[in-house]
């Protein structure tokens, strides 16, 4: 099997298994997903959402958000990893975001890239779920996995999200949120279910590979 179509029925397999899959992240609007995303960098889902609901109760708009008390937004996401930093950066984004956007949330990766606390990374996770763009996102699961399957061996995040892009081309949304549910629940970090694993054949190392 050539490399071309090592590639082609990975792509297959994963969009089969994975036909219509969403982030796990509990929101109503973009301006929720692009909190919950925020906040869950390097946190999980589950976190997130357990902080989230009172969270938005009390600041359900950029508006209201740009308003707040920075005491009052870190007491709420306290038991979120780097709730001090992450405090900060939602409230000088809900800033940005009326200053310069007129109180929408942008919907581009360059202007989404503009707000504090947004990286491409983010950015491209918020296109991906609310508006099914054709982007690649990596994560630490996309990151472990893809590696494991031998579809990139960059060293960064970002030069794994250009491997993936150029070797797949189509149905990126889709192949991101299937690399995720894959490497959550699945190809795992310590403790792979390689019998249950639909590309184990793939696999090249069970190595806990991580961006450096």
């Amino acid at each position: 099997m050539t490399k071309i179509q090592k590639i082609q029925e990975i792509k297959k397999r994963f969009l089969q298994h994975y036909a219509n899959p969403k982030t796990e992240l509990q929101y109503r609007n973009i301006y929720e997903l692009l909190v919950c995303v925020m906040l869950s960098a390097q946190c999980t889902d589950k976190r997130v959402n357990i902080v989230t609901p009172a969270l938005f109760s009390k600041y359900p708009t950029p508006e209201i958000l740009a308003k707040a008390d920075i005491l009052e937004v870190k007491e709420l996401i306290k038991s979120i990893s780097y709730f001090n930093t992450k405090a900060n950066n939602l409230i000088k984004m809900a800033n940005q975001v009326m200053e310069n956007f007129e109180g929408k949330i942008p919907s581009t990766q360059e202007e989404l890239k503009t707000l504090a606390g947004v990286g491409q990374k983010t950015a491209n996770v918020v296109l991906i779920e609310y508006f099914e763009a054709n982007y690649m996102a990596v994560d630490t699961h996309v990151f472990r996995t893809s590696h494991r399957l031998g579809l990139s061996k960059a060293k960064t995040a970002l030069q794994t999200e250009i491997d993936l892009s150029k070797a797949f081309k189509t149905n990126l949304s889709i192949l991101h949120q299937a690399f995720v549910l894959f490497g959550r629940y699945t190809c795992k970090a310590l403790k792979p279910e390689c019998e249950k694993c639909f590309v184990e054949e793939f696999c090249l190392s069970k190595s806990n590979f991580k961006p450096a």
